[in-house]
C-alpha cells in the first residue's frame, strides 16, 4: 500500500463505478427506447400486473403507484407492487416488462422461491458485513495475519482475517443470488407476457426482452464487484497466499 492507499484497491473501486454507471446508463436508455413501442393489445403496465396476478391465483398483492423513475419494485413484507408512474399508466413494451418483471417477484415469494428465499434472509447481513469486514480484515493484517497463515500457527490475526473475509463471502453470495432471482423473474416474466397474449412475438417481445437484460445486468455488475472486493480482501489477509508477511 501507498500512503494507506493501494492502487489495486482503487482500481477495483473504479472498475466499479464504471461497471455501475455504464449498466444504469443502458438501463435507463433500454428503458426509454421500450417507451417508443406502443403495445398493441392497449393494456397499461398496472393492468398487465393485476392480470397476471389474477391468472397465477395470487390475490393478496395490491398493485399501487409509487413515485420516483424506475423505483419499480415488490414489496414482500406489505405485499405490494409499487410501480413508478411511467410503468403504472405506460402502454408501451417497457411498462409491460417491468410491471411484468415485478410480478414475477411476487409469484417468488408467494412460491417460496429459493432465490427470494436467500435474498430476503442475506440481503441485511450482506449489507452490514460489507461495511464491517475491511475494519476486521485490516485489523488482522496488522496483527500478521499473512504471516500466521504462512507459518501454521494461527492466532487472533488469522482468525479476524477469516472472520471479516466470511463477512465479505456473504456479501457475495447475496450478491450472485440477486442476480439468479432477478433473472429468474424476468424470465417468469417473458412468459407471462407471452402466455396471456399481451405482447405478440418481433418488436414488442423482443423490445422487452432489451429491457429486462438491461435491468438484469446491473445486478449482473454488482456480483462482479463484490468478487473482486471478496477477492482483493482474501489476498491482502494472505488466505490466498499474498498479504504482508512482516509481522
Amino acid at each position: 500500500m501507498f500512503f494507506g492507499f493501494d492502487p489495486i484497491h482503487i482500481a477495483i473501486m473504479v472498475v466499479g463505478m464504471i461497471l455501475s454507471l455504464a449498466a444504469a446508463g443502458y438501463v435507463k436508455l433500454a428503458f426509454n427506447r421500450g417507451k417508443e413501442v406502443p403495445l398493441r393489445s392497449g393494456r397499461t403496465g398496472a393492468d398487465i400486473a393485476r392480470l397476471i396476478l389474477k391468472h397465477e391465483g395470487v390475490d393478496d398483492v395490491a398493485v399501487v403507484e409509487h413515485q420516483g423513475f424506475l423505483s419499480d419494485h415488490y414489496d414482500p413484507t406489505a405485499k405490494e407492487l409499487r410501480l413508478s408512474p411511467d410503468v403504472y399508466h405506460g402502454q408501451h413494451a417497457s411498462a409491460a416488462g417491468v410491471a411484468a418483471h415485478e410480478v414475477g417477484h411476487a409469484l417468488q415469494h408467494a412460491q417460496g422461491d429459493f432465490t427470494m428465499w436467500g435474498r430476503t434472509i442475506l440481503v441485511y447481513p450482506a449489507h452490514f458485513g460489507s461495511m464491517l469486514a475491511p475494519l476486521i480484515i485490516l485489523a488482522g493484517i496488522l496483527l500478521g495475519s499473512a504471516h500466521q497463515v504462512a507459518s501454521g500457527h494461527h492466532g487472533l490475526g488469522y482468525y479476524l482475517a477469516v472472520g471479516g473475509v466470511f463477512l465479505f463471502g456473504i456479501a457475495s453470495a447475496c450478491s450472485l443470488i440477486i442476480v439468479f432471482n432477478e433473472f429468474n423473474a424476468s424470465t417468469r416474466a417473458r412468459a407471462a407476457l407471452t402466455n396471456l397474449g399481451v405482447t405478440y412475438p418481433g418488436e414488442e417481445d423482443d423490445t422487452v426482452r432489451k429491457v429486462l437484460l438491461a435491468a438484469g445486468l446491473t445486478y449482473v455488475a454488482a456480483a462482479v464487484v463484490a468478487l473482486m472486493e471478496l477477492i482483493y480482501w482474501a489476498y491482502q489477509a494472505g488466505l490466498l497466499g499474498g498479504g504482508r508477511r512482516e509481522e
